[in-house]
């Protein structure tokens, strides 16, 4: 591998997502607890956050309440006025369309406080296992459909914002590097290989095989990366984050994404991320070099 010492590694963290206070007690809730957290992850060296509002992934109306997202990252812009902000989106389906479901980006770029973009470029059959070990019998799609995507990439170059394209299968990567292959990727793009825990039946495991299949598929393109271990999984101690930084790609930690029996705060996540980071010789990426590592075109962000 080549000697990467020196190369700024990009730390995200994904507060919130579905999670409960009976599952995780510091999971942060509300927009105050959202802000207070935020800033206290960016201190700890996060510059890229993710969150969660009350709204459904899947199910409801399919829009998102614009209102949550900027209540809370106006409190952190004002304390914080360079962090690098994004939401979640609903899924798709016949109760809603793309264009309601991405409502809420289009508002959080109008009132000045959002960093990044979204694009999820497929569909998932989203659910755990149950008691025999098979998938449950349950009917959740994350539905993202080819003309979905379409809208997704044309709105944030309309934007002018960056995009945080989650991967949740090796098919969502094709699309992207179709876009990429075409020349229709707009700028400021980082690819999130999302890789799935053993509970779960989708996504590639969190292995170094898993790694390397992704990163094969990625070779020959300029695109940042990083790694998470979603649905239940722990980036750091399953090896998936050294792996990763040892490799030249970046890191997603945080309450969304973990699973165990610890129930850490977002910020001890984020140190123990740093701490790997360190030994590797990397320096964690301050915003303005998380910026330039993506090549983000509007930015900073100067809340109003």
């Amino acid at each position: 591998m080549n000697d990467l010492s020196g190369q700024p590694v990009i730390i995200e963290v994904a507060v919130n997502g579905g999670k409960r206070r009976e599952q995780q007690p510091h999971v942060p809730l509300t927009p105050a607890e959202v802000a207070a957290d935020e800033i206290a992850c960016i201190d700890a060296g996060a510059t890229i956050i993710h969150n969660h509002t009350g709204d459904p992934v899947m199910g409801g109306s399919g829009a998102h309440d614009p209102a949550p997202y900027e209540e809370a990252w106006r409190a952190v812009l004002a304390e914080r006025p360079n962090a690098i902000l994004y939401p979640t989106m609903a899924g798709g389906g016949v109760h809603t369309n793309v264009e309601q479901r991405y409502g809420h980006v289009r508002a959080l770029v109008a009132a000045n406080v959002l960093g990044l973009g979204l694009v999820d470029p497929g569909t998932t059959n989203m659910g755990g296992l149950d008691a025999d070990g098979l998938p449950r019998a349950v009917d959740r799609t994350y539905q993202n459909t080819y003309a979905d995507v379409r809208y997704m990439m044309e709105a944030c170059r309309e934007l002018g914002v960056g995009l945080s394209i989650s991967i949740f299968e090796p098919g969502y990567l094709r699309v992207v590097l179709a876009y990429h292959r075409a020349g229709a990727l707009p700028p400021g793009a980082i690819v999130k290989l999302y890789f799935g825990s053993a509970g779960f039946s989708f996504g590639l495991p969190p292995t170094i095989p898993s790694l390397e299949a992704y990163l094969a598929m990625l070779e020959g393109t300029d695109l940042p990366w990083l790694v998470s271990a979603h649905a239940g999984g722990d980036v750091v101690r399953c090896g998936l984050a050294r792996a990763a930084m040892e490799r030249g790609g970046h890191v997603q930690v945080g309450l969304e994404p973990f699973g165990g029996p610890r129930t850490p705060s977002n910020v001890e996540l984020i140190a123990e991320a740093v701490e790997v980071a360190r030994e590797l010789g990397r320096p964690i990426a301050t915003a303005d070099q998380t910026a330039e590592i993506l090549g983000l075109q509007r930015y900073p962000i100067v809340p109003v």
